[in-house]
Order: C-alpha cells, then structure tokens, then sequence
C-alpha cells in the first residue's frame, strides 16, 4: 500500500493504492458551486403510467457496521417494473425531443407527445449494456415510435431478450461497449435518425443534458423522502459510475445548493476505472475494459459532460472488484432489497472507504461522523444487468 500525491490541475489530491482498488480525494470539491438544472422533469415523470417514488429504504445495520448514524438505500429496483433509474432520463430526453420537433409550445404529457410521435414518427436509436436500452424501448412502445437498440454481445443473453420483448430492434456486437456507442452514432447519422445516448461527447451534448436533467427526479424524491425521516439532507451520497451521468447529476443536485452540502463517493469497477485514471491525470482518459459483473459500470470512457462537473465537484472515488460488489448484492438482498452488481457498488465502495488500513483518514475527508446520515444509490434490480 501507498500514499501518492497527484497533481489534478484543479486541486491537489492524495490517491490511495491498495491490493483492492484505489482512493481518490479532492479537498475543496464541497466548496464548489455551480448553477442549478436548467429545468425538472418532475412534472412529466409524474403523468407516466404506474409512477410512484421508489422507495428509500433505512438500513439500521448497515449504519452500525459503517459506524454512522443512519444508512439509507435509494432502492431502483422497481422502477416503472424495468428495475433501473434509466427510464428517468431516457423518457425526458424523448420528450424533449418531440417537444423540439413539434410541440414547443404545448404541455408536455404523454397524451401530447403520443400526438406528436403519431404525426411526425422517427427512430430512436442507441447503445447500451442492458438498463438503458431497456428504458429507451419501453419509452418508445410508450409514444408510438421504433427504437433500435445496439449491445455488446457480452450483455447477458437475459438483458438482451428483455429489451427486444418491450420491443426493440437489437442487435449484438461483438465489441466493447465503447467502440458500439461509436456504431450506434454512426447509423443514427447515416440514416437520419434520432441518437438518445446516456453519454456525451464533443458535438453531442444536447440529448445526454437531458437525460441527466431526467435524473433530477430521483435526487428530488429523495430530498423528500429524507424530510420524512426527520433528516434535512445527506452527509455522503453514494453513486455507481460507468460513464458519469448519473453522478454528475448527482453533483449538479447538491453543488447548485449552498454549501457545504454532502460529501459525493463515485464507486466504479477496477476493470473499468476510467473515472479514476481521470482524475489521476487531470484530464479524460479512455481505459481498455475487461468482464466485470458490474456491467452497466463496463465503461472505459467518460461522458465529456460529466467530467468537469466530476473533476470539481467531486469529493471522493473508489473502485472495487466483482467480489465486493457481490458481497453487497448478497447482503442487500438479506435486507430485502434486490440489488444487481452495478447497483451494488454503491455499498461496496462506501464499505472500501470506511474500513481497512486508512480508514480513518478516508472518514475524516469524507466528513463522517458516528451521527452522519449515508444514502446509497442503488440503481437496478437483481435481474437488469
């Protein structure tokens, strides 16, 4: 084990290596601020069929083994029964899109956009890693319009058999994840049709803003949730990372608040630490990526949307193996909550950062108290990997 200072070209850092992963800190990220979403899309996600908050649930012994006050778990796994947090932001980003084409001026309701799909029908298409894909279909068969999908050939046989029963076109490529969003924007383009990808990159940016303005709703509830609870707010935010959208979402909700604000831990695979090299190096990188049972985290690029708000905003990242992400599927199930790897993650990396060798310098810079409150995103079901 080692203590390595980096140079960000933000703020200096301290990075932890261990056999098991590694531990990024970035002092001054709470004191960061940046202006709030541009919009909600509470208002819409409310007028979908069967919607309801998901449920946070209080975790009493997680909260003594991590030796905090309370733990809370922001439980996806039942989501729109598609057992994933994505169909926020895909079915926001679609309204968008409708609303840009042929509805700008009108209420945006499902009633509304199933007209306006009906009178000017294009394809959506996109890739994913199962969640996503499966969103994107479901909002698709909701308003009327064709969707293709393109996946990884390593996405479970499962996941992808789901998106093509809520009907989808898929088709499997036998290239990692990466390389076929590259495939999937290259056939919107050449045909003409409508990219609604969870990820941005230089030129691309309008869709995957709102899709991570679409993920609003989640942190909206939530705050709720905790005012229930007789909490006024978290202390630590937990967020799986893949390609960074849902933790820059996460970073916008708290940093757009006056500070301080909670500490936010990004949790990622150690096959696929992109983030991490990132911050390392103070710039974006692309890693190589193996098999990891985190799937939906398979990513070795990130958003170029995310990374400035993750670069500043940030307070801390870690990365953890298949081992530990199955031990925290295991034991959230114990507490009544199904979890996949990737949803996971979020409890094995806060797990990673609270205990070992260096534990308490890692607490003390996340600001962790025994009466801190904890909440964990867990962002899919057992099944949606």
């Amino acid at each position: 084990m080692r203590w390595t200072h980096v140079s960000t070209g933000i703020d200096p850092c301290w990075v932890l290596m261990t056999e098991c992963g590694s531990w990024y800190h970035q002092p001054d990220a709470r004191l960061w601020r940046c202006a709030p979403p541009p919009e909600t899309a509470f208002q819409y996600h409310r007028g979908l069929p069967a919607y309801r908050p998901t449920a946070l649930v209080e975790c009493p012994t997680l909260a003594t083994e991590l030796g905090v006050g309370r733990v809370f778990v922001k439980d996806e796994s039942s989501r729109l029964g598609l057992g994933s947090f994505k169909v926020l932001g895909a079915s926001w980003a679609v309204a968008r899109l409708l609303a840009a084409r042929t509805v700008a001026n009108a209420s945006l309701t499902v009633d509304v956009l199933r007209q306006a799909a009906a009178e000017d029908p294009f394809e959506l298409v996109t890739a994913t890693e199962g969640n996503h894909g499966r969103a994107l279909a479901y909002v698709g068969r909701l308003l009327g319009l064709p969707v293709r999908v393109f996946a990884p050939d390593r996405v479970p046989a499962a996941a992808v058999a789901a998106i093509a029963a809520t009907g989808a076109e898929v088709s499997t490529v036998a290239e990692p994840y990466d390389r076929v969003v590259d495939r999937a924007a290259d056939y919107a383009a050449f045909r003409g049709r409508e990219l609604v990808q969870d990820t941005a990159w230089p030129g691309y940016e309008r869709v995957p803003g709102w899709i991570v303005a679409g993920y609003q709703t989640l942190l909206g509830e939530i705050d709720g949730q905790l005012r229930v609870h007789g909490e006024p707010g978290p202390d630590l935010v937990a967020a799986p990372v893949g390609v960074g959208s849902l933790a820059q979402a996460v970073v916008t909700h708290y940093r757009a608040a006056q500070p301080p604000g909670p500490a936010v831990l990004a949790v990622e695979p150690t096959t696929a630490a992109g983030l991490m090299a990132s911050l390392r190096r103070g710039t974006p990188q692309s890693v190589p990526t193996t098999h990891t049972t985190m799937t939906g985290l398979n990513c070795g690029r990130l958003s170029s949307a995310a990374w400035p708000v993750l670069a500043a905003g940030l307070d801390a990242a870690t990365a953890v193996d298949d081992q530990a992400a199955q031990a925290a599927v295991e034991d959230l199930a114990s507490l009544g909550i199904s979890s996949g790897p990737s949803g996971a993650a979020s409890l094995a990396g806060v797990r990673a950062a609270l205990s070992g060798t260096g534990h308490e310098r890692r607490r003390e810079e996340l600001g962790l108290t025994s009466a801190s409150t904890v909440v964990l995103l867990n962002t899919e079901g057992a099944t949606n990997r």
